[in-house]
């Protein structure tokens, strides 16, 4: 069997459950790929009328690039649509880091904000933001409104 020419691999774990799939993700998820690794999770969709859950291990994810994070959103949304649970099993430290620094994280594992392992730096990095002097600005705590110079 010869890889495919995307450099992408995901591989169907066989389940009894009609409800579950369980798909490992092999190599680097970047712009080349993206299109084929879209197409091939959402096909599950199809073919499994019954899925309820699509746990996608990224165990042997080598990277993504900033289309590969948009198609894990895009992935999420479609399952989302379909009444479909993602998980994203065994992240590795880049990835987490990636999702975490994007804000990605809280969209993509609802759950991570009420893990006791979220701290409350991680959970406020989507909302720091730097002046134009550089300090840091932290908008969740300035008031709402419209900001008046004096």
């Amino acid at each position: 069997m010869t890889p495919p020419p995307t450099g992408i691999e995901l591989i169907t774990t066989p389940s009894t459950d009609k409800t579950a799939v369980h798909l490992e993700i092999h190599g680097f998820l970047d712009y080349d790929c993206a299109d084929h690794f879209l197409a091939l999770a959402s096909q599950q969709l199809t073919d499994s009328p019954d899925l309820r859950v699509m746990r996608l291990d990224c165990g042997h994810l080598e990277g993504l690039d900033s289309m590969g994070l948009a198609m894990l959103l895009m992935l999420h949304r479609r399952t989302s649509a379909a009444g479909v649970t993602l998980f994203l099993d065994n992240r590795r430290p880049a990835l987490e880091r990636m999702l975490d620094i994007t804000g990605a994280l809280a969209h993509l594992v609802p759950d991570h904000a009420d893990s006791p392992d979220a701290s409350a730096e991680s959970q406020g990095v989507a909302y720091r933001h730097t002046s134009e002097g550089g300090t840091s600005v932290d908008r969740a705590n300035r008031p709402a409104g419209p900001e008046v110079g004096g």
